[in-house]
């Protein structure tokens, strides 16, 4: 049988995300961030393409952001109360890390394994920044789809998008236990 980690396990079996609305400060410092950082650049990379690059989001950063999508929700016919909830996102965060998905040419990995492994680089960072005993989320939303937000937000090149936003801090208040999955109702076992 296997060495078996069960720290590891355990935190992966009751890991849980926290609102970014309760993240609060203090935020890490760089020094802190840098292994969260690394651990999610371990996420798998078929081919070791790197088909994700990350933008750290510090206070005057995310501001900024908050009001580009109150210039830009009007502009797309977003009703006020989708403006106030995606600008919030931005505009009462202190840091977040941006996961860009860089779409590569291969002719051996397919498009969807990179979305894929932009997708496991935001959970990478998500449980490294739990794990580390901060508050996280994974939030996007409608302008983080929007290709002229993001080109303005972030500088996005052709071929890039946005896979996520990863906000972590302080964790102010502790959200209640959400239902989970029904293991019975989502699993299920081939045997030949």
């Amino acid at each position: 049988m296997p060495d078996r980690n069960q720290a590891a396990l355990d935190f992966l079996l009751t890991r849980r995300s926290r609102p970014a609305k309760t993240l609060g400060l203090p935020v890490p410092t760089r020094a802190e961030l840098e292994p969260i950082l690394q651990a999610g650049l371990r996420s798998p990379d078929h081919g070791k393409l790197e088909p994700w690059r990350l933008i750290v989001l510090e206070r005057a950063a995310l501001m900024r952001l908050a009001g580009l999508v109150e210039a830009r929700g009007p502009e797309l016919g977003r009703a006020p109360e989708e403006i106030a909830k995606a600008r919030s996102q931005f505009a009462d965060a202190h840091l977040a890390v941006a996961v860009i998905e860089v779409q590569k040419t291969s002719e051996k990995i397919p498009a969807i394994e990179q979305s894929y492994s932009a997708g496991a680089v935001c959970l990478a960072l998500l449980n490294a920044a739990l794990a580390s005993g901060w508050g996280a989320n994974w939030l996007s939303g409608w302008a983080s789809h929007d290709r002229v937000w993001a080109e303005a937000a972030l500088g996005l090149g052709e071929g890039e998008r946005i896979a996520g936003f990863i906000h972590i801090g302080s964790e102010t208040s502790a959200p209640p236990e959400r239902p989970r999955p029904d293991p019975a109702a989502v699993i299920s076992w081939m045997s030949e």
